[in-house]
């Protein structure tokens, strides 16, 4: 039995059905209202059942009989570690759709992950699929050289869901490495380390193979520096995307606004989820993540195209389901950027349609944001 928490969900639901469409199952789809979860068609044998993350005799009762237990449950940072807790305890492996730094951080400081389980977080799209494509993108043949530099851009115009919503809050203060929040605004990775303050943001940019112009802005992860690190990277340049106008505004008013208490921020949480509604209403709806390599006299941008990210994560998560069941991620705990196979995997999302993959040649690698229009561009590979 694979269980499934946050079946009802934007990402749960993705999730669900591309287990269904690769033939695993049986599924037990968990949401706090079973009644939200889709009718399916499911594989034989699956339930649907009622579930409350929150709540540690509700996932025990969830998680006895699975052998495997997928976390699609938000708010991920208000959630931490519990469902890879309550996985673990029921000797089921885990998959984490988020689950960022601070669950690998708890999970390692306790020993909870035994040395017959295998754990795999962020199984999404940021952070995710995001530290893939690059591994993808350079290749394994090096004959051009080594890649010196990697920029990289992802956004687009749709809802936020009110998990996102509120782990965008929690998230000013929390989810990233050491106890710090999730990512450093304006930071970059340079010369084999980051450094604070190299970027600034940027509003009515050009970004590469974006429609129109984008607020810009700034964040060095910790998944970008282990990426940078693996890499060898002397330069790395990430920017969230903000193609909305009433979203770009508010993240940019976001430092400002009271939040210290519950009520407060659920208000500002409730401000993003409106802002974004506001922002994709009469547009197609579209998520896009952009990435440039480039050495010594090389350069190739891949253009990812999905509807939405949440569509995107779902099948990221189903791939990591995969390849924990066929054995090709081993015990122990891991980042899915550090697990999957990055040709494996985009080779199965371009085969499912689960997102568009364009690949670009350069004779110079693509200008700083606001500067589009010096790029140059020989064709698709």
């Amino acid at each position: 039995m694979i269980g499934l928490i946050g079946a009802s969900g934007a990402v749960g639901r993705h999730t669900a059905a591309a287990l269904t469409k690769a033939g695993v199952g049986p599924l037990r789809l968990g949401a706090r209202r079973p009644s939200a979860i889709p009718s399916g068609p499911w594989p034989e044998g699956s339930e649907t059942v009622e579930v409350d993350a929150l709540d540690p005799a509700s996932l025990a009762r969830f998680s006895a009989g699975c052998t495997l237990l997928v976390n699609c449950a938000g708010p991920s940072y208000l959630l931490k570690d519990t469902v890879v807790r309550a996985g673990l305890a029921a000797g089921a492996d885990v998959v984490d759709v988020l689950g960022d730094d601070p669950v690998h951080e708890s999970l390692t400081r306790s020993g909870a992950v035994g040395p017959d389980r295998c754990v795999v977080l962020s199984a999404g799209t940021v952070p995710g699929l995001a530290g893939l494509i690059p591994l993808w993108l350079a290749g394994d043949d090096q004959t051009e050289g080594p890649v010196h530099r990697m920029t990289g851009y992802a956004g687009g115009l749709e809802h936020a869901t009110e998990s996102v919503a509120a782990d965008i809050v929690l998230s000013l203060d929390t989810g990233g490495a050491g106890g710090e929040r999730f990512g450093r605004p304006l930071a970059a990775w340079r010369h084999g380390r980051s450094v604070d303050r190299v970027l600034r943001v940027a509003d009515g940019a050009e970004a590469p193979y974006f429609p129109h112009r984008v607020a810009l802005h700034p964040l060095l992860t910790a998944e970008v520096e282990r990426l940078a690190a693996r890499m060898d990277l002397a330069e790395a340049d990430w920017y969230t995307v903000f193609p909305g106008t009433q979203v770009r505004e508010l993240f940019t008013a976001l430092p400002t606004l009271p939040m210290d208490t519950a009520e407060q921020r659920d208000a500002v949480a409730r401000r993003i989820r409106r802002a974004a509604e506001v922002d994709a209403a009469g547009s197609d709806p579209y998520y896009r993540m952009v990435f440039s390599l480039s050495g010594q006299d090389w350069a190739r941008t891949c253009v990812v195209h999905s509807d939405n990210s949440y569509q995107l994560s779902g099948a990221v998560a189903a791939l990591a389901v995969l390849d924990v069941l066929a054995g090709r991620i081993g015990r122990g705990l891991h980042y899915a950027a550090e697990a999957m196979d990055p040709h494996a995997t985009v080779a199965a999302l371009r085969a499912n349609g689960d997102a568009e993959f364009a690949t670009h040649r350069h004779t110079v690698a693509l200008p700083d944001p606001g500067e589009m229009d010096t790029a140059v561009e020989d064709g698709e590979l």
